[in-house]
């Protein structure tokens, strides 16, 4: 039987994305990111081909790591100027009805408790299609903007996030009772306040003793997104994630990083396949192999290799300024992004080891990801080829040009897949939770947050 192949697509409140310079195309718009319209009609567009979701990116800070400062970024408009995500889900989920919406938000600068109304309320305004991308951060000029003077320890930023996502399913899961709001007018009665409990959480970064301020939502807790491909990123994974984004430049890598994380769910009694595992990918295509190069070749007269660098430098927390173009990184420690790291001191495709200019060129039009070029025919090929090979569920899929990249693989890449039976014909009904895994629209009893669930006994 043929593999169901998901897409999920990939952008940012900002200009361009991870394509650095791509928004001097003429046919980018990616500079009304500030309209309302943008993403309306972005969404519906998404929503016609039948997209899983938009996986809306976000940073609280500049990449000031290349160079020592954050002039090129700014320069290039490399993820800033940036506006908040949150606030564009209500819009696309009014203009859609199936759509997901995963938007991402730290667990390092605001507190829990507000945070967790804040996702419920989105719940809330689109009947069940939000999902929360867990990051920990990875700009140490966010944390000195946030009031410290860096950001934590890779693995002690896990440890605080597993303590926030705690108090989050103890707020969501465990303070009110499905049947608590009675609506009762003839006794005056709204909620049985019997029926709705003090979480009296008093951790070691956290204190949170009270209700959670919102009733519960269609999904209570909004879909767990993560993006950590490191040891302790897919720790974390492994207990909370029913998405997985991750970044591999060769099949190779992407095979073992997909491998590591089915193990990791097995081994934390939950099902191999209970994430949804999603690559970074970038595709440009056309009625044609011939139009599809030549689409590539006119593109890559706007693209930026230093921008490329600048966010290179912030992913891996490496001042590529420093080094030769064409010296290899070496074995280096990082304190941002472990798994954009350890992917370049992998060999390439080509079996040789990475330099400083093959990252550049690689990040110069989809960020992390590969890039790959041809007909709707060649590209369903490629696209089958790695589903096959590595295990991966989908693709999380970057843009060279918004939204003319999501355009062209509506309008050719996905009737293709759907002639192969390799692409959903439309979706599944309910909540975001259950149209990706198709086990209702609660957490299952597996998941590590169930364990909070009212009337469970609640471990430690």
């Amino acid at each position: 039987m043929t593999k169901q192949i998901r897409f999920n697509a990939f952008d940012m409140n900002c200009v361009a994305h991870q394509s650095s310079g791509m928004w001097r195309h003429p046919d980018d718009q990616s500079w009304r990111y500030k309209e309302i319209s943008y993403w309306t009609e972005l969404a519906k567009l998404l929503e016609s081909g039948s997209f899983d979701g938009i996986f809306i990116a976000d940073v609280l800070g500049t990449y000031d790591v290349y160079g020592g400062s954050n002039e090129a970024a700014i320069r290039h408009g490399a993820q800033v100027p940036v506006n908040d995500p949150v606030l564009l889900i209500s819009a696309m989920a009014a203009v859609t009805e199936n759509l997901g919406f995963g938007v991402t938000a730290g667990t390092a600068y605001e507190h829990p408790y507000p945070f967790a109304r804040r996702m419920s309320t989105l719940d809330h305004l689109t009947n069940g299609r939000v999902g929360w991308n867990v990051v920990t951060g990875y700009l140490p000029s966010a944390a000195r903007n946030m009031g410290h003077d860096d950001q934590l320890e890779h693995d002690q930023r896990y440890d605080v996030a597993d303590e926030y996502l705690e108090v989050l399913y103890k707020l969501w899961e465990g303070s009110w009772e499905d049947d608590a709001v009675i609506r009762d007018r003839e006794s005056g009665v709204f909620t049985d306040p019997a029926k709705v409990h003090e979480i009296g959480h008093y951790g070691e970064h956290f204190t949170v003793p009270g209700i959670h301020i919102a009733e519960p939502s269609p999904q209570r807790t909004p879909v767990i997104y993560q993006a950590g491909a490191s040891p302790r990123g897919i720790a974390f994974a492994a207990g909370n994630a029913e998405a997985i984004f991750v970044a591999a430049p060769t099949k190779a890598v992407l095979k073992g990083t997909v491998a590591k994380i089915r193990d990791a769910l097995e081994a934390a009694g939950r099902d191999r396949n209970s994430a949804k595992v999603y690559t970074l990918l970038t595709i440009i295509t056309d009625e044609t192999s011939e139009k599809a190069y030549a689409k590539h070749a006119d593109y890559l007269q706007y693209a930026s290799e230093e921008g490329a660098l600048v966010f290179m430098s912030g992913w891996m927390g490496i001042d590529l300024s420093q080094y030769d173009l064409d010296e290899p990184i070496g074995n280096v420690k990082s304190n941002a992004i472990q798994s954009a790291v350890s992917n370049f001191q992998s060999a390439n495709e080509d079996g040789k080891e990475w330099t400083v200019r093959d990252i550049a060129k690689l990040g110069a039009i989809g960020g992390l990801g590969p890039l790959i070029v041809g007909s709707a025919v060649e590209i369903a090929d490629q696209l089958q080829e790695w589903v096959a090979e590595t295990d991966v569920d989908g693709f999380n899929l970057a843009y060279a040009i918004t939204p003319g990249t999501f355009e062209d693989i509506v309008t050719f890449v996905i009737p293709e897949l759907r002639k192969r039976g390799a692409y959903p014909e439309g979706y599944a009904p309910g909540t975001l939770r259950n149209k990706l895994h198709g086990r209702g629209d609660r957490l299952p009893a597996e998941h590590h947050g169930a364990r909070f669930t009212v009337g469970q006994p609640v471990q430690a």
